[in-house]
C-alpha cells in the first residue's frame, strides 16, 4: 500500500496537581481551552471536543500517524502549563498532576463522548474526579493501584 492512512482517535483525561480548582474562571478556562485547541491543531492531532473544568480537561482528539500517546500529552501538558501561568499571579504555581488517562474510541461512539465531555459540569455535581477517573479505569479493563493514581 503506498499512502498510510489511520483514524485513532482518543479520549485523554488529566487534572491539575492534587486537583487543585485553579480552572474554576472562565476566562482562565477559554484560555486553556484554546491553547489546548491549538496545540492540538499544530501536532496535527485535530480536537474534536475540549472540555475544561476547574480541576481536570476532557480532550477527544484523533491521534496523527506520527507521534505517540506519550509525546502528545507531555507536549499538552507542558506548553499548557507554560501558557496558564502567564494569565497572573495566582496561576504562578500551576501544575498538571504527573500522569493521565488515555482510552480509545471507537468512530460510532464520537457522539456519546462528545455529550460526556459538554455535560462535565452537570456530571461534577454529583461525582468528584476521582470516583469519575476510577470508572474509566475499570470501564476500560485497566488495572492499577490506588497508591500510584493520585499525586
Amino acid at each position: 500500500m503506498p499512502q498510510s492512512l489511520s483514524n485513532v482517535l482518543l479520549h485523554i483525561v488529566f487534572s491539575t496537581k492534587h486537583r487543585q480548582p485553579l480552572l474554576r474562571d472562565g476566562e482562565v478556562r477559554d484560555v486553556m481551552t484554546g491553547y489546548l485547541v491549538g496545540t492540538l491543531r499544530n501536532l496535527k492531532c485535530p480536537s474534536i471536543l475540549t472540555g475544561v473544568v476547574e480541576d481536570h480537561v476532557h480532550i477527544l482528539c484523533s491521534l496523527a500517524r506520527t507521534i505517540t500517546i506519550a509525546h502528545l500529552v507531555e507536549q499538552l501538558k507542558t506548553s499548557s502549563s507554560l501558557r496558564i501561568k502567564e494569565e497572573g499571579p495566582r496561576l504562578r504555581d500551576f501544575h498538571w498532576q504527573n500522569g493521565y488517562g488515555a482510552f480509545s474510541v471507537s468512530q460510532s461512539n464520537v457522539p456519546d463522548v462528545k455529550q460526556y465531555i459538554a455535560g462535565q459540569e452537570e456530571h461534577h455535581r454529583t461525582r468528584t474526579f476521582q470516583e469519575e477517573f476510577r470508572l474509566f479505569l475499570t470501564r476500560h479493563g485497566i488495572e492499577f493501584d490506588e497508591r500510584y493514581v493520585w499525586d
